[in-house]
């Protein structure tokens, strides 16, 4: 999961957009709908972004199809440390 991590969040060109949704997310979760307002991203990104995080097990989201709320999977809650640290690492590279 390590390796996922930094691979999706700073190695990754959409690196930048999924650190912003986890940060959110870390904040409380929400809905894809919520994130794109928040964020102020296009809808269809921030589906896409889910769904890349969904396919590498970092969000998973409840029942409800529509207006599904995202929360982190236990995996990353274990491992909640290591996106502290990457969190680290791209805040030290913004300028």
């Amino acid at each position: 999961m390590e390796g996922v991590l930094w691979y999706l969040l700073a190695s990754s060109r959409g690196g930048p957009t999924r650190v912003r949704i986890l940060r959110a997310l870390d904040e409380r979760p929400r809905n894809a709908n919520q994130l794109a307002t928040e964020l102020e991203l296009d809808y269809t990104t921030v589906r896409h972004h889910l769904d890349v995080l969904l396919e590498n097990n970092v969000v998973r989201r409840t029942d409800d199809e529509y207006a599904a709320v995202y929360l982190f999977t236990e995996q990353v809650e274990s491992n909640w440390g290591t996106v502290e640290e990457i969190l680290a690492v791209v805040d030290s590279e913004d300028p």
